[in-house]
């Protein structure tokens, strides 16, 4: 079973459990608030019975989440995770929004309800026991497998759990007479909720936005891409996060004289380096230099093969026309080019045939050195 689907499986089976116990609550909540004449508890019966939809939203958004990447999604379903939480934020608003609205009022009415009795203060207590266990549950599931989504459903049910502390209070402060205690409590928890909500939209919007991850976190993995053995530098390092993981890209500096597959080799090490050191390090893009082109131009003028070939091949014909054409031209581009050729072994070579050859290509101004080279002993 893949690290994904296990995850997935997970986060569903605590959802699943959370909408099994909103519903059981729910129904408790208005049948007993209904015979006990508490309008508070029906009330959060009711608030216990519209989680079921946000249950459901959060089932739905972990199994597309969780899809792998597509043709329409290359960079994969982790978005839709990001935007159910701002959903579920969201709601958390509102439903304080709407609490803050009803508590205010019933500070200011002039007319007082009629005093609950004792069974309202059984089923809330019930409730505030309940949904405080399946708050730890859903958040300990959460954090396992870093999806805030899930972290959020969690102080959704942490919500729940707070508004049945403010059913306790109001019946128990109207069954000694202070009507009024319901109201201000609410008002107290409907603050609590909103800023719950606010914080989990806000750092949802800002992942939406691609906002870069904390500096210090960035320098935490800038040193270990330095321990890497052939890095000279890194830099232009570019981060965001998407659904629990760390996206990262990067520019990675080696030597101009190592080879194109040992450079991405370098580079693929440090990648596995990261993704050890670093749980959350997900998608990793980086880009081999063999200069440093974050103060450096990147667009150059200098030739491509084609053209430094065609300069070589020209002056070796005026200076050796006899001489066979070289078995390999390695080109090392910094400033300048570097060329070196390399010839079969048998081939009859004049000392001064580098220098030669530079004079009789005209000194380009591109071309900063030339080196002749044997093939069997690599030897000048």
């Amino acid at each position: 079973m893949s690290r994904e689907l296990s995850q997935q499986q997970a986060a569903e089976r605590v959802t699943l459990i959370g909408a099994i116990l909103d519903f059981v609550l729910g129904i408790a909540k208005i049948v007993v608030g209904i015979l006990s004449h508490s309008s508070a508890l029906v009330v959060d019966g009711i608030h216990s019975l519209s989680d079921l939809v946000t249950d459901g939203m959060v089932v739905v958004v972990l199994r597309i989440s969780h899809q792998e990447p597509d043709e329409d999604h290359p960079w994969g379903h982790g978005r839709f995770e990001t935007v159910g939480t701002v959903v579920l934020g969201c709601a958390l608003i509102a439903v304080a929004g709407a609490m803050a609205y009803e508590s205010i009022k019933l500070l200011f009415t002039d007319t007082q309800p009629l005093t609950p009795e004792w069974p309202a203060l059984v089923i809330a207590a019930l409730s505030i026991a309940s949904k405080e266990w399946i708050f730890h549950y859903t958040m300990r599931v959460g954090k396992a497998i870093k999806s805030d989504l899930v972290i959020a459903n969690a102080w959704h049910s942490r919500t729940d759990a707070l508004s049945s502390i403010v059913v306790l209070i109001g019946v128990a402060g109207a069954m000694m007479g202070v009507w009024w205690l319901d109201a201000l409590a609410a008002l107290v928890v409907s603050v609590i909720v909103g800023k719950i909500g606010w914080e989990m939209t806000w750092d949802s919007i800002k992942e939406l936005v691609d906002t870069a991850l904390p500096e210090e976190r960035i320098a935490a993995y800038h040193d270990v891409v330095m321990q890497v053995e052939g890095i000279l530098n890194v830099h232009s390092f570019k981060s965001r996060k998407m659904a629990g993981q760390s996206q990262l890209e990067m520019h990675i500096q080696v030597s101009p004289t190592l080879s194109a597959s040992e450079g991405h080799y370098i580079g693929d090490t440090a990648i596995c380096r990261l993704q050890e050191a670093f749980e959350d390090v997900g998608h990793v893009i980086f880009h081999i230099d063999t200069y440093d082109d974050e103060t450096e131009q990147v667009c150059k003028t200098l030739p491509l093969r084609g053209e430094v070939e065609r300069e070589i091949h020209a002056g070796l014909s005026q200076i050796a026309p006899d001489l066979a054409a070289p078995m390999r031209l390695v080109l090392h581009y910094n400033d300048g080019i570097d060329a070196e050729l390399f010839f079969a072994s048998d081939s009859l070579l004049n000392p001064t045939l580098a220098s030669e050859l530079k004079a009789a290509m005209n000194h380009p101004v591109w071309l900063e050195n030339v080196s002749i080279w044997i093939s069997n002993d690599g030897q000048h």
